[in-house]
Order: C-alpha cells, then sequence, then structure tokens
C-alpha cells in the first residue's frame, strides 16, 4: 500500500507544480522556434575568377526555402522550386543549355553555394570559362 499512496502522493505533487507553474509558462516566451522540416538556408554568390579564395565576388544573395521562402534573393520562389526539383543538386541547376554557342576566351566566371539544402551542409562552386557560358548556365538560381 505504500508504493501506491506514494505513487498518488508523487503524482498529486507534480500535477499541483505544473498548475503552479502554468501561469507563468503561459507568459513566458518560447526560447527557439522549432521545424518539422529540414532547413535550407544559402548563400550564394557570383565572382570573377576562378579560384573561390581569390576571385572577386561581383554579388552575393541569401536564399532561405525551408521553413519557408525568403532571402535577398530577386527570385525566391523560382529559386526555390528549381532547386527541389533538382533534388538540391547544383550540377543540374548549372547545366549549360544544349545548343549554346559561346566564344573560345578564357574570362572565368565562378559561382558558389555555401549552406544548409534540407538538412545536409552544401558547398558548391562551378567555374564557367566566360560570361556567355555563365549566361547559358546560370538558371534562375544563379540568377541576380
Amino acid at each position: 500500500m505504500r508504493y501506491i499512496t506514494g505513487g498518488i502522493a508523487l503524482a498529486a505533487a507534480l500535477g499541483m507544480a505544473g498548475l503552479a507553474g502554468a501561469g507563468t509558462a503561459a507568459n513566458a516566451a518560447p526560447s527557439s522556434t522549432q521545424s518539422l522540416y529540414a532547413p535550407s538556408a544559402l548563400v550564394l554568390t557570383v565572382a570573377q575568377g576562378d579560384d573561390p579564395a581569390t576571385a572577386g565576388v561581383q554579388r552575393a544573395v541569401t536564399l532561405t526555402c525551408t521553413p519557408k521562402a525568403g532571402g535577398t534573393h530577386p527570385a525566391v520562389s523560382d529559386a526555390c522550386a528549381a532547386l527541389r526539383a533538382a533534388g538540391g543538386d547544383f550540377n543540374k541547376v548549372t547545366t549549360i543549355k544544349a545548343g549554346t554557342f559561346c566564344t573560345k576566351e578564357y574570362n572565368p566566371t565562378l559561382v558558389t553555394a555555401e549552406g544548409v539544402w534540407d538538412g545536409k551542409r552544401v558547398s558548391y562552386k562551378r567555374v564557367f570559362a566566360n560570361p556567355c557560358e555563365r549566361e547559358a548556365g546560370k538558371g534562375v538560381v544563379f540568377n541576380f
């Protein structure tokens, strides 16, 4: 009998503590926001050169797709849709369109993506031989 009454006393004590704390907990702001989805937040850059360490960054934007679309990218919804369709594969979103003709000049342009996609760390870089190739392959993700 002692265990049953001890269990009842413990439950009653916890219940009273919960009721006492309910008034203060209702007024307290949550300490952090939790999401049911893996985060997707990136920093995208376009730079002149072929080495990320020495290339001169010309433009940079942020792109957040999950938990909600946002960032400084000019076409957030379209860029997120393109990445989702490609399964987060940046090689697919930077493929040079078939039938594109560019000069053979070497004037490298570098695009990079750093951050998190679907909860996984991303570090992507692609060097286009010249601005013509970059235009043909940038897609909506690197169109800024």
